[in-house]
């Protein structure tokens, strides 16, 4: 994963964590769920990038890199 991606990650879930709170705060439901949402996206992109970088692991092992 790269840095990039790491940060636009780690951005989208403060965002979403800050959604969340605003959301508890003011008592709006939807801008909770959205908080929410965010953060999920986030970890699933994360997820995602590991997978690649363990692949690209694997990859380079079987190439000799």
């Amino acid at each position: 994963m790269g840095l990039d991606d790491k940060i636009s990650n780690k951005a989208e879930d403060l965002g979403g964590k800050a959604k969340e709170a605003a959301g508890n705060v003011t008592g709006d439901d939807q801008l909770k769920g959205e908080g929410k949402g965010d953060q999920i996206s986030s970890a699933v992109k994360d997820g995602v990038e590991s997978v690649k970088d363990a692949a690209n692991k694997v990859k380079d092992k079987l190439t000799g890199n």
